[in-house]
């Protein structure tokens, strides 16, 4: 005989997930419709020039030291790994190219993308979170100004455009760094470690990293602004958005990671 709790714990199982489904739906739609919302705003971004250089100092040029420090590490691991991944398989000259492939192609915008998320998406997240629970939102739609346009606009498209900086600098950081790693911990020469890259080098690498790119600044820009949009609940409602912006910035920018793979590579 079965117990009750057992034939009830399917049911409720599905009905969650079913839940999780629809809010995930729900979630993305939402988003998605601001972003459209956001592009159209973007024929008065001359106009408002102003406020998106503001937030390209804020969220471009202000993550430069950390977009630095963690390229020059990703480098420097990088090379490291290559080295015991490589050794007795590939000669040992072929570690730079090795090295610019994985941090051109992955390493260098993923892992600067996710360094955006945390500082950049839930800063917005917050900032317009706040804005929404102390009702200034609702003061400027009352005054008609639209948040969309003096809020949303501004930030979507100075992370657009700053995060490809930030992902060249990264990659270049992360070669010297890799560069450094193989010279003084590794026996190589300067010349054995870059000479190689001319020959496998491909435009369509950096191509593909740029792509990744704009991908990824569109997606934390987003999300931070829908989130500060919809935050509900007083103090603990920012909190509890700051943490839903950079945990779904993270999760949507490692499936797109996926998703452009397929289609570029």
């Amino acid at each position: 005989m079965k117990s009750p709790v057992n034939q009830t714990t399917l049911p409720d199982t599905i009905a969650r997930v079913g839940q999780l489904a629809l809010d995930f739906f729900n979630e993305a739609g939402t988003a998605a419709i601001l972003m459209f919302r956001i592009l159209a705003g973007g024929k008065n971004l001359w106009k408002d020039r102003k406020l998106f250089f503001e937030q390209a100092l804020r969220q471009g040029v202000r993550s430069l030291p950390l977009v630095m420090l963690v390229g020059i590490f990703t480098g420097a691991v990088t090379a490291w790994q290559g080295n015991y991944q490589l050794k007795g398989y590939v000669p040992l000259q072929y570690l730079g190219v090795a090295t610019l492939k994985a941090v051109v192609i992955e390493l260098g915008p993923v892992l600067t993308a996710l360094i955006i998320a945390g500082r950049v998406s839930a800063s917005i997240a917050a900032e317009l979170g706040t804005m929404r629970v102390t009702e200034q939102i609702d003061a400027l739609e009352s005054m008609g100004i639209s948040p969309i346009r003096f809020l949303a606009v501004p930030r979507f498209f100075a992370n657009l455009l700053m995060m490809p900086v930030l992902v060249v600098l990264a990659d270049f950081i992360a070669m010297v760094g890799a560069s450094f790693v193989a010279t003084a911990l590794l026996g190589m020469t300067a010349a054995m470690f870059w000479n190689q890259i001319p020959t496998f080098f491909e435009v369509f690498d950096i191509v593909a990293g740029l792509i990744k790119a704009f991908v990824f600044g569109a997606i934390t820009a987003v999300m931070g602004c829908h989130i500060g949009f919809t935050t509900r609940g007083g103090a603990e409602g920012v909190g509890m958005a700051t943490i839903r912006a950079f945990v779904w910035s993270c999760l949507l920018i490692l499936v797109m990671d996926y998703v452009l793979a397929m289609i570029l590579f």
